[in-house]
């Protein structure tokens, strides 16, 4: 019997016994009242809420589907700001901030299919969406959760009713809709770090038919890694100092300033119309992302002699020798010999300078470069939706939108040392059209969707690439990547008899995408080529003296890349309703991420295309309100056939002739199986104390690997995938206490480890004395792409008053000030470090609040 028959036919046998439960649990509460009828009520009861995740306003308990849905109370109880932090109580669900490398923006992975690559090249495998509209980029999407009616997280592909990128699932934010009712709010926040928050929003009444809602957040913190000079703190090193004064601190990383607003419009000409149009825009000045130096083992120096015989430095020392990239600046951890200086957390310490002190020659012609460490993004919409209810059983829908981003960050290694050093910036312009035309037939037994969708997008990506490592230093792009989608869809519900509903859903969809390569000499010149290594010169490879700068990318420069492909995707699904309070469904659906064409190559032989991914998936769970709605537990499980997936190695194919290394490049790896389950469950024993909780376990087999051999093995997993998640919360309200109701709220979360590469290492051990290496106290290090599991947990009391609308909250985030890392850059093999994104220590807050 295979998994999946198993998984159906377990599942179908848990189902009928609990099928049973509710009916006896009603007929023994109606014969055994509980011993102390004021401790439970109906009023009390686990709240509804409502989705559109089917095309149609549904409870939650009524969709056939993976769903957590969290409502805007639920959110302010857990002081969760944004789209990120939401993922600790979502099982099989992993969302994290971009690290400093990759900008301002979003990792995400659900059921082990996702992305952490933001370039345009690549395609999300998690669909983001924001009131109906999509998000196409990671960039951009690391969203506030400002002034949210709800966030809908769907596991499991989206195909038919999301649409492109979606096979791992999609994350969908709704707004507040305008109500004219004269209501406010104005919130204030102080914490750790100088954290200086505020956000509110006005509801106005314009006109009888007519509601303005304007809203705004700001978000300010210091930095919490310091970015110190390891000459001053190291007094006689051979490190050249980059202070201008007697203070050792050159910055932080990790610091916030954040702005964003909303404005909308809601308009009732009649009965039938609803009108509602929106603007936004988010302006952020970050310092750059906080990053740790974990490995560190290069010589630091450029192939081959300078013109007087003498060693090429990436950075000469105070003596004109070079200073080696080592274990001397990794302040904590395996691999640190650093004696970092005293009154300083040495988890939370950074040597990098952003600048590349390189001596200046003919092949390395463009020395030195000083960067300014930030994260910026601009990004602001324009949204419009129309609802016209034809009749009582037809209605359509139109929604539009237009988008446009500016990303711009930068990175450094946290060494004086520069490896590798970059400066880039993103852009995105994008308009969609969605229709859809809804309804139903059959006296109200059948509901109907059908629609189109258009998708316009166009990006940019330019950066200055500085690989000392590579021996090339770049000005990449600006790259146009130039994008379109259209879909056909179809939504069909069907209720042959009252319990029964049969579900199915097709959508076809067309994509194209172009790529065009721009890549010239940081002055703007021409890239001169071949290389004369290549010609027969003496030199000491194609990256020493007597080559010309960049060499290497001879060739790339106006090559063009193109890619169009046609996807069909459908679902179908069945859910039965044994009561009110149970209710059991399975589905079977696919899904598919669009392919594309190596963003970053080193060579021309490096421009090489990937397929799409595509996944079929099956499912069945069940759905639960027991114990007159005090209990609520959702179960699923499921089985997906995962095929062509895309991920980004560092082992380039070499078949042709084609150069392995440096590389960077998206490659279809190969086929997985991924099963697992999800446990959510919520309950209310008695009036004011509630827990909830979720638990999930993902198992993933890759059970082929594609032609090329790109280092992963059928033992390995995807990034950012943990086999166990879980996490619980308490709340105890207590009224009456000073004229309002106190609350107590406490949330833990725990993950188990993951891997932030395609190629999984758990610990490599690396030798400091072999050629090209950094030498050092250490005589080996330890490298590895692993994050080992964390818990965090977080607390929470607020106040409110019965009459006057204030409100004051105090919350401590990381109790247990538990060192973790979010995300990691472990190219240890050719960059020579490895580095990691530590998240907050324990920080505290205090928050006050009025609403009117």
């Amino acid at each position: 019997m295979t998994f999946k028959q198993n998984i159906l036919g377990s599942s179908l046998l848990v189902l009928a016994y609990l099928a049973a439960a509710p009916a006896a649990l009603a007929q023994e509460t109606s014969t055994t009242p509980p011993p102390d009828q004021k401790r439970i009520s109906a009023s009390d009861a686990v709240p509804e809420i409502i989705v559109t995740a089917q095309f149609r306003s549904q409870k939650l308990q009524d969709t056939p589907l993976s769903i957590t849905a969290l409502n805007g109370e639920a959110l302010e109880a857990r002081g969760q700001t944004n789209i990120s932090e939401v993922a600790a109580q979502t099982p099989n669900v992993t969302l994290a901030p971009q690290n400093g490398y990759l900008g301002p923006g979003i990792i995400a992975f659900i059921r082990g299919v996702g992305q952490s690559d933001p370039n345009f090249a690549l395609e999300p495998g998690v669909g983001m969406y924001i009131d109906d509209v999509y998000l196409p980029t990671l960039t951009g999407s690391l969203l506030d959760l400002m002034d949210l009616d709800r966030v809908e997280i769907l596991r499991g592909p989206q195909g038919t009713l999301a649409g492109r990128n979606s096979l791992g699932g999609s994350i969908k934010l709704y707004s507040v809709k305008p109500q004219g009712d004269g209501s406010g709010m104005l919130e204030a926040t102080y914490g750790s770090y100088n954290r200086i928050d505020m956000r509110g929003y006005i509801d106005l009444k314009l006109a009888d038919t007519l509601f303005l809602r304007v809203s705004g957040a700001t978000k300010n913190r210091d930095g919490y890694v310091k970015r110190l000079d390891y000459a001053q703190t190291h007094p006689g090193s051979n490190v050249p100092t980059q202070a201008t004064d007697a203070d050792p601190v050159l910055g932080t990383l990790g610091g916030q300033s954040f702005v964003a607003t909303k404005a909308a419009l809601r308009w009732l000409p009649s009965e039938d119309i609803e009108v509602n149009v929106s603007a936004d825009y988010t302006r952020q000045r970050d310092e750059a992302g906080a990053s740790v130096l974990l490995f560190a083992n290069k010589a630091g120096v450029f192939p081959g002699p300078n013109a007087t015989g003498g060693p090429r430095p990436w950075l000469a020392g105070v003596n004109g020798n070079p200073v080696p990239l080592n274990c001397a600046f990794v302040a904590f951890g395996v691999n640190s010999c650093d004696t970092p200086p005293g009154g300083y957390n040495r988890r939370f310490i950074n040597y990098g300078t952003f600048v590349d002190n390189a001596t200046k020659d003919g092949q390395m012609a463009y020395k030195p470069l000083s960067l300014d460490p930030h994260s910026d993004l601009d990004n602001y919409g324009f949204a419009g939706t129309i609802d016209w209810t034809i009749s009582d059983g037809l209605a359509l829908k139109s929604v539009t939108a237009y988008r446009h981003y500016e990303a711009d960050w930068s990175f450094a290694e946290g060494a004086p040392v520069q490896s590798s050093m970059f400066e880039q910036q993103q852009t995105n312009t994008q308009w969609s059209q969605e229709l859809r035309l809804s309804g139903n037939a059959l006296d109200r037994r059948l509901d109907y969707t059908v629609g189109g969708f258009y998708f316009d997008t166009k990006g940019k990506f330019t950066g200055r690439i500085d690989l000392n490592y590579a021996g090339i230093d770049f000005l990449h792009g600006p790259d146009p990547t130039p994008a379109t989608n259209k879909a056909l869809f179809a939504n069909v519900s069907f209720k042959p008899v009252d319990a029964l509903t049969l579900t199915g859903g097709i959508r076809s969809s067309w994509d194209t995408k172009d790529y065009r390569y721009v890549r010239h000499n940081p002055d703007g010149t021409e890239i001169q080529g071949p290389c004369q290594f290549f010609l027969g010169a003496p030199t000491a490879g194609p990256t020493g003296v007597g080559n010309s700068p960049n060499c290497l990318l001879f060739g790339l420069n106006g090559l063009e890349a193109h890619f169009k492909s046609q996807r069909t995707d459908w679902r179908v699904a069945a859910d039965y309703r044994f009561s009110p309070e149970f209710m059991v469904y399975a589905q079977v659906s696919t899904g598919y991420r669009a392919g594309g064409v190596n963003p970053r190559p080193f060579y021309p032989s490096q421009v090489r295309p990937f397929s799409p991914e595509t996944i079929t998936a099956y499912e069945a769970g069940f759905k639960s309100d027991l114990f007159n709605r005090l209990l609520r537990l959702n179960v699923s499980a499921f089985f997906n056939d995962y095929k062509n997936i895309i991920l980004t190695v560092f082992n380039c194919p070499t078949d042709a002739g084609a150069e392995g290394t440096p590389c960077l490049q998206p490659t279809n790896v190969g086929s997985a199986d991924v099963k697992g389950f999800e446990i959510e469950t919520t309950l209310r024993p008695m009036r004011n104390l509630s827990f909830d909780g979720s638990l999930s376990y993902l198992d993933f087999k890759y059970t082929s690997l594609g032609s090329a051999n790109t280092g992963v093995t059928l033992d390995m997993v995807p990034p950012y995938t943990p086999k166990w998640k879980w996490n619980v919360g308490a709340q105890y309200d207590i009224p009456d206490v000073l004229g309002g109701g106190l609350s107590f709220r406490l949330d833990g979360s725990y993950q188990s480890h993951i891997y932030v590469d395609a190629i999984n290492t758990d610990a490599a051990i690396v030798s400091t004395t072999d050629a090209g290496a950094g030498g050092g106290a250490l005589p080996t290090l330890v490298a590895t792409s692993r994050i080992d599991g964390y818990f965090l947990a977080n607390a929470r009391v607020t106040w409110r008053s019965d009459a006057d609308g204030w409100s004051a909250s105090l919350e401590v985030r990381n109790l247990t000030d538990k060192y973790y890392f979010t995300s990691m850059n472990t190219n240890f093999s050719s960059v020579g470090v490895l580095s990691g994104a530590p998240g907050l220590p324990r920080t505290w807050a205090v928050t006050v609040k009025k609403q009117f």
